[in-house]
């Protein structure tokens, strides 16, 4: 999937991102423990952080991130559909467009 940056650098900067959040909430403990650990003390290593982002997509957390976004998306475009029409309306439009289709 092409999710807008380069696959792990959450995982390596040791951040708990909506992906991450979702597969340990659904994976069993000795699996939690793999990953929370690898994410805290393997994450500057390619291959462990390689396992994660396996899981990660088994689990379809980047799915579940993907589907959230657009969800949420589509709640802030009603919002902005009630809002008069103006300059700072169209760049909130623009600017959810570029955030939710951005390409690496």
């Amino acid at each position: 999937e092409d999710v807008g940056k380069p696959l792990g650098i959450d995982i390596k900067e040791k951040k708990m991102t909506l992906p991450l959040i979702y597969t340990l909430a659904h994976a069993d403990r000795p699996t939690r423990r793999q990953i929370m650990n690898i994410v805290r003390n393997e994450s500057h290593k390619t291959d462990r952080v390689a396992e994660v982002i396996a899981l990660v997509r088994q689990s379809g957390g980047i799915e579940y991130a993907q589907e959230a976004m657009y969800r949420y998306r589509q709640e802030a475009f009603d919002l902005l559909a009630n809002a008069p029409e103006s300059p700072a309306r169209q760049a909130l439009h623009d600017l959810l467009t570029f955030v939710t289709e951005r390409k690496r």
